[in-house]
């Protein structure tokens, strides 16, 4: 497979029970976890794919220059999550590019392509 694979942080590789004042990471997600190391065995290309970096979101509090801080701030913290529970650092972003041929997220409905319909979980 060429291209990358986008995983959601927050409720899908690490536990998520509402934004924590400080900004901390949930604890590691066992099955994602092994997921995501399986696919870095595999060689291929897996990103950390979060609002937490996005500089201009309501998702990261504060203002202007402020929350560009924050984000940069919590791409650091959630490297250091993944040196420590995935075994290295991996890129972390917001922004998806035509590149990205696969997506996880716990918020996410798969439409199938070109058609505009919805496949929901049962």
């Amino acid at each position: 497979m060429n291209g990358w694979i986008a995983v959601d942080l927050d409720g899908t590789l690490a536990e998520y029970h509402g934004w924590p004042a400080d900004g901390s990471i949930g604890a590691p997600i066992p099955e994602m976890v092994e997921q995501v190391k399986q696919w870095l065995a595999e060689g291929k290309d897996v990103r950390i794919f979060t609002a937490r970096v996005w500089p201009n979101g309501t998702a990261i509090q504060g203002a202007g220059f402020e929350r560009e801080k924050q984000a940069t701030e919590q791409a650091f913290r959630i490297q250091e999550w993944c040196r420590r529970h995935i075994g290295s650092p991996l890129p972390v972003t917001c922004v998806k590019d035509p590149f990205m041929v696969e997506q996880y997220d716990d918020r996410a409905f798969h439409v199938v392509p070109n058609t505009g319909r919805i496949l929901r979980p049962e």
